[in-house]
């Protein structure tokens, strides 16, 4: 089910209301309700995906608890190990499993053995990088002492299928979102209407910039060999803000979403475009996923502590993880190589750490220094999305050949199809919008409320409306 969808918009109306008026000061009772409605919501793209997040769900379940018995101490490690294969094993077979097969027959063949192999015909469940995730910190987490295990199947179901934020994030940790579903929420009309604000920001985000970027990034990408240097340079930066208006638009609406249920999630984006090195975009973007990996598998390697030869090799690994984490595709593993190799010399040099502070503090406008730093940033940010959005290797270096083949300045391509000026212009108001509200969660946390709401429902309804919708691109992953 879409956020940005009719059945949505009937879905969560009547959640609401028998969560709050039917079943107002029943605990375990709003509890089973979303749990119900979060399995409908799950269910409605392919029912047969349920059985996947049913099973993650008792296993990890019921490991949690064994961790914790005295009398299976000795059976501590293995259990856990016993969460983890289940888990990666999920991801394994249906998200690389075909992906595998085909790269070592590829091989094979290309040193000359005859290799035949099996693929699978699979369907990839939605989500499924993001649940796997959730419910391993959860029996991580109790294996290290952090967090100790509930006894409350019902509430453990209802925290891993959680449905604003199980399909795309963010990825939760079991120490933040599940001891809420212990707690008895009243509901406070404040915290409600802030996550309507949320919602109606991601909604602008998603069909306002991301939707309208899409129709010109899929143009351009499928044909970038007769397109010269200017329009391949736009299709790299609209790709930027669609994926970065559709990501960050559907974490916005899922934690608008949950605070309509007394819920509150961790910060999924943090204006990062605004970002003055590569070590501060990546504690701006996907900040649930970066933290996950650096808790979960930076640290455990070692982290910073070792000696250089060890941090480097520590940083490609979560970065090279990280890429990969994101799809079956080589692609994937460059972009992730490609931001190791900008944040190393940041981490050699003891800068990674520089930038800790706002952006143009206490000013209205950067400095002149700073500004470069940022436009370098995104630049190179833009640069290594080519390999993210590309279909193979070979396209993505046929994309940078034809930059420079088939240099040009001409604005071919912004006379081609709707809305290609305007869309210019929408991004430089998104921009506008984020740089004057960066210090606060979203737009609509400062002042004229009123007036910033009023205005994005308008550019919602002329502009995302009427825009070809697409399905969030997270969904893939």
């Amino acid at each position: 089910m879409l956020f940005n969808s009719l059945p949505f918009m009937v879905f969560l109306p009547v959640v609401f209301v028998f969560y709050w008026i039917l079943l107002k000061k029943r605990l375990q009772a709003q509890n089973v309700l979303l749990l119900v409605a979060s399995y409908v919501f799950y269910g409605w793209w392919d029912y047969r995906f349920l059985t996947l997040i049913a099973a993650s769900t008792l296993i990890d379940f019921f490991i949690g608890l064994a961790l914790t018995k005295k009398n299976l101490l000795r059976w501590k490690k293995p259990l856990l190990w016993v969460s983890i294969v289940f888990n990666l094993g999920m991801l394994g077979v249906f998200k690389y499993y075909n992906f595998f097969i085909d790269s070592w027959m590829e091989a094979g063949q290309a040193l000359g053995f005859n290799m035949h192999f099996s693929s699978l015909q699979l369907i990839l469940p939605v989500g499924i990088s993001f649940y796997s995730f959730q419910t391993l910190s959860y029996t991580i987490d109790i294996y290290r002492n952090k967090i100790k295990p509930t006894s409350d199947f019902i509430r453990f179901a209802a925290f891993v299928s959680f449905f604003p934020q199980l399909v795309a994030g963010p990825i939760e940790r079991a120490s933040n979102l599940l001891p809420q579903f212990s707690r008895r929420r009243e509901f406070n009309f404040e915290f409600a209407k802030s996550g309507i604000h949320l919602i109606i920001w991601g909604l602008f985000q998603k069909m306002v910039i991301a939707d309208n970027c899409a129709t010109f990034v899929n143009n351009i990408f499928n044909n970038y060999e007769n397109l010269n240097s200017l329009t391949l340079a736009l299709g790299s930066v609209y790709f930027a803000f669609q994926i970065y208006g559709d990501f960050a638009g559907y974490s916005n609406i899922a934690i608008g979403t949950a605070r309509l249920f007394g819920f509150d999630l961790m910060r999924n984006f943090n204006y990062p475009y605004f970002s003055r090195d590569v070590a501060e975009f990546w504690r701006r973007w996907h900040i649930s996923l970066s933290t996950w990996f650096r808790d979960y598998l930076y640290i455990p390697l070692g982290g910073s502590r070792g000696s250089r030869k060890e941090q480097v090799r520590n940083v490609f690994i979560i970065f090279l993880v990280s890429g990969f984490w994101h799809g079956a595709n080589w692609t994937f593993v460059v972009w992730g190589a490609i931001h190791a190799s900008l944040f190393i010399p940041l981490l050699l040099w003891r800068t990674n750490r520089k930038n800790l502070n706002g952006v143009a503090q206490n000013n209205l406008l950067p400095g002149f220094r700073e500004f470069l730093h940022i436009l370098l940033t995104f630049s190179v940010v833009c640069m290594a999305w080519v390999f993210f959005r590309s279909p193979s290797i070979s396209s993505s270096f046929g994309y940078f050949s034809s930059f420079f083949e088939n240099f040009g300045l001409s604005t071919e391509y912004l006379s081609i199809g709707r809305y290609s000026t305007e869309l210019l212009l929408l991004i430089a108001l998104f921009i506008s919008i984020e740089w004057a509200s960066r210090r606060e969660e979203h737009p609509f946390a400062g002042k004229q409320k009123f007036v910033k709401t009023s205005v994005a429902l308008l550019m919602i309804t002329m502009f995302g409306v009427f825009s070809k919708h697409s399905d969030f691109i997270y969904f893939q992953f």
